[in-house]
């Protein structure tokens, strides 16, 4: 009885110290210079980025979206929030919910369940390229401590930039043959970047791979929207950086000139700090890196942010540091941070290989249940280029996936699983033997609470000599990352290198070229949950599967996010005998 008593007074408590923050958004474009360029942006209340969305651990947030956009549907997805009880509010069009159509409103509401750097963004078409997105930062519930002490913090949201619209991006990936999109333009911090001028043009011996130096030097005036915001601190202070990417196709590098950098968390999961001169940010991810001032008080430094991963013809963003006991208009006085070279991929490895779970962190099952191996290949559909898992193209269906499952409705999607392997002769070196690849929308089904490891197997593309890295997002969970590998997976030997004692949890993980990567979860979420590329291109594409888990187990889902496809019939049908 005494326990029971505790158990209650401790939820009472709880409950009373959450609190519901509720916001009303409108989301439509407008004009923008986000690298002082004239282009169109999408806005949420005339906001490029996004609003920023502060709360603490337990509460609940309440989002009415309206689309005002005259011509598109409309999603939002909360990177990094696990959507536990809400999975129709996880905000992924035609898996959890139908797009919101112009002029409509629909309510997201969910709980932030643990401290972390979290990101909102477009996930319909590739609306997130287009500027749907902004920070969504959750501190420690009220009365509890964070294990990180600093004297300030700064949050940066990264992105690239294209000239060209998102709907002529998407037409030129589906044509015949491809039209690729090519290289951003422009790299921005917090929606902020400079294309046709130089921050650092004044160092015409600059070594980095970009000093842009051919570029005059920027000159802004006050209130244009392009200029950088400077990060203004105080000598020998401790300062949280929080890092987020949200870009479209770009791996990045941050750095700051002079300063030593040290990664505490990752993708909302607090880690075993270690220090290191630069971070690399995938799409998808999440960092905290704790910064100390203690360099020369009197200069200035600059904050650097360059392509990895890619063969970079987009020059790095730039920032600047500034010691508030130095002359504001001061420029530092050497060149930006150089970039590493963009294909040194072990050195991308072993940065990955240094992040380990925090002391105390719950550590993985011993043993799989279920295990998924996905081979990531590029292939071809009568003339058009596509990108594909196990030989399967993913084509979301017009009825979202949780609507097909919630309510039973066979024709939804094909129940027939897709391949859980592939040929263990495929050839993971050369270009595939066969170009060629079938589309699919069939869904992985597992049973309630098993333990799944998923064996990321990257491959050759198209062309010869041609690996990338791709970013891999799991909504509705964090996964532990037990390892790393070159080469094809061979099950009976790889598996004797997993970390099962203090594996990262993360949302968001990097495969490498001709690699594998491993990653264990459990199917403890009901619901439907995307698992995708986090690069818009290849996603749209075709590079994503989708887990079920837990389906007899699926709360109520609100009759408005499933009102398209098949299942707006059988709602009308259910409300209207």
């Amino acid at each position: 009885m005494g326990v029971w008593w505790i158990v209650v007074v401790a939820l009472l408590a709880h409950t009373a110290s959450a609190a519901v923050r509720e916001y009303h958004w409108e989301v439509e474009y407008k004009f923008g210079f986000p690298d002082c360029k004239e282009g169109m942006v999408m806005a949420v209340n005339g906001q490029f980025p996004g609003p920023t969305i502060h709360a603490l651990a337990g509460d609940t947030i309440v989002v009415h979206l309206t689309n005002k956009l005259a011509t598109e549907g409309l999603v939002i997805h909360w990177h990094g929030i696990r959507q536990l009880g809400s999975p129709w509010a996880d905000g992924a069009a035609g898996v959890t919910q139908c797009a919101i159509t112009p002029g409509e409103t629909f309510t997201y509401k969910f709980t932030v369940d643990k401290p972390g750097t979290h990101f909102y963004h477009g996930h319909y078409g590739m609306q997130r390229s287009a500027g749907l997105y902004g920070s969504l930062i959750i501190d420690a519930a009220k009365g509890k401590r964070e294990p990180l002490r600093y004297d300030g913090e700064f949050n940066l949201l990264l992105s690239d930039w294209w000239h060209e619209s998102v709907l002529s991006q998407e037409l030129g990936l589906s044509a015949k043959p491809m039209r690729w999109i090519g290289e951003a333009q422009s790299i921005l911090i917090n929606g902020r970047g400079q294309f046709n001028c130089s921050l650092a043009a004044q160092f015409s011996n600059a070594t980095a791979q970009f000093s842009n130096t051919s570029l005059p030097m920027c000159k802004f005036k006050k209130g244009d929207q392009c200029a950088p915001q400077r990060l203004h601190v105080e000598p020998n202070k401790t300062y949280r950086i929080r890092l987020a990417s949200t870009t479209g196709l770009a791996s990045l590098n941050f750095a700051v000139q002079g300063h030593k950098l040290v990664v505490v968390e990752a993708d909302g999961s607090y880690i075993t700090p270690f220090a290191t001169s630069d971070v690399d940010i995938y799409s998808g991810e999440s960092y905290s890196v704790l910064l100390t001032t203690d360099q020369d008080p009197s200069q200035n430094y600059w904050i650097s942010v360059g392509v990895r991963g890619r063969k970079p013809k987009t020059p790095p963003a730039l920032t600047v540091l500034h010691y508030v006991t130095a002359p504001s208009s001061q420029p530092p006085s050497s060149p930006p941070p150089e970039t590493p070279r963009w294909n040194d991929f072990d050195r991308s490895r072993n940065f990955s290989k240094r992040i380990f779970s925090a002391m105390g962190s719950p550590p993985p099952p011993r043993k799989f249940k279920k295990r998924l191996i996905l081979l990531n290949t590029q292939n071809m559909i009568d003339g058009a280029t596509k990108w594909a898992l196990n030989n399967v193209s993913l084509v979301v269906p017009a009825t979202p996936y949780l609507g097909s499952v919630k309510y039973k409705l066979r024709r939804g999607f094909d129940r027939k699983s897709p391949p859980t392997t592939f040929p263990m002769d495929y050839d993971i070196m050369n270009p595939p033997r066969n170009r060629n690849t079938t589309k699919g929308n069939g869904i992985y089904v597992f049973p309630f609470n098993v333990t799944v490891d998923v064996i990321l197997q990257n491959a050759n593309g198209l062309d010869a000599n041609a690996s990338e890295i791709h970013p891999w997002h799991l909504h509705g969970h964090d996964f532990w990352v037990l390892g790393y590998g070159e080469g094809k997976f061979r099950p009976e030997i790889d598996e004797k290198t997993y970390n099962l004692k203090n594996p990262p949890l993360r949302n968001t993980v990097a495969l490498y070229p001709y690699g594998w990567t491993a990653l264990r979860f459990v199917t403890d979420n009901p619901g439907v949950w995307f698992f995708h590329c986090h690069i818009e291109p290849h996603l749209h594409m075709g590079m994503g599967v989708v887990f079920a888990e837990g389906l007899n187990r699926i709360g109520k889902v609100p009759d408005e996010a499933l009102g398209c496809g098949l299942t707006k019939q059988f709602l009308m049908n259910r409300n209207n005998p």
